[in-house]
């Protein structure tokens, strides 16, 4: 294990222009081809300098997706949700309905260019963001996400609580993160989630903590201005963002 000493070192990716970060939450449930293709767009406007740099913040219905290192044997019913291939790192993951997905579109010309870097940076986010509910996160040797250690009488398990995926086009990244605040933890039955069969999944819920979507998001917030700097809030009308299923 490695210890909440880690996140105490994490480079801070904040722009040395202090640009701030759009951020947005929509409203409803976005179906994964429509986030896919809304990403890629302002992924490549961001690369050529057209637009700023942006945080989504979403919901999807329920559905599986594959990283570039997914493997077959790891989807365990292709045909209980809709399975999408995606080249984000990583391998299978659920999404769903009750689970605060962020997309996370940095230019890291213009934060350094690295991408483990990133990957710690987005690690500090989350742990930091579970720190406001009471939770204690943190990574583990080998694996990639935010954990938590749990514990009962003649009984210890590590669970996920949330993941990350990440891919970089042009030095921008997107895809993003993944926070587990109630989803019906029984969708991730269809898949080994993350490859790792031998651990469970929680949430916040699932660990007795009542946490609301919008509390996760304001502590998403707070914590994201510590690690990445200050954001400029946005509905998603105002953003350009409409692709929305009820």
């Amino acid at each position: 294990m490695l210890s909440q000493a880690l996140n105490s070192s994490v480079p801070r990716l904040i722009r040395p222009d202090g640009h701030a970060v759009e951020w947005v939450v929509s409203p409803g449930r976005i179906d994964h081809p429509d986030a896919v293709a809304e990403m890629e767009s302002r992924v490549a406007a961001i690369a050529e300098g057209r637009a700023a740099e942006r945080v989504w913040l979403l919901e999807h219905p329920p559905l599986y997706t594959a990283g570039v290192s997914a493997r077959d044997g790891d989807l365990l019913d292709g045909t209980r949700f809709p399975v999408h291939r995606t080249g984000r790192g990583g391998q299978f993951t659920y999404h769903g309905p009750g689970q605060r997905v962020a997309y996370v579109m940095l230019d890291l010309t213009r934060r350094g260019r690295d991408v483990r870097a990133l990957v710690r940076a987005l690690e500090a986010w989350l742990i930091g963001s579970l720190a406001h509910f009471g939770v204690e996160g943190d990574v583990r040797e080998g694996r990639v996400g935010v954990w938590v250690d749990r514990k009962g009488p003649g009984w210890s398990r590590e669970d996920k609580i949330a993941a990350i995926g990440v891919k970089v086009r042009r030095w921008v990244s997107f895809h993003g993160v993944s926070l587990n605040v109630e989803p019906d933890l029984s969708h991730f039955s269809g898949i080994v989630p993350c490859g790792i069969a031998e651990h469970g999944v929680t949430s916040l819920v699932d660990l007795g903590v009542p946490a609301t979507m919008d509390e996760a998001d304001a502590a998403l917030r707070t914590e994201f201005e510590k690690v990445f700097g200050p954001v400029k809030v946005l509905n998603a009308e105002d953003a350009g963002i409409s692709a929305v299923r009820p």
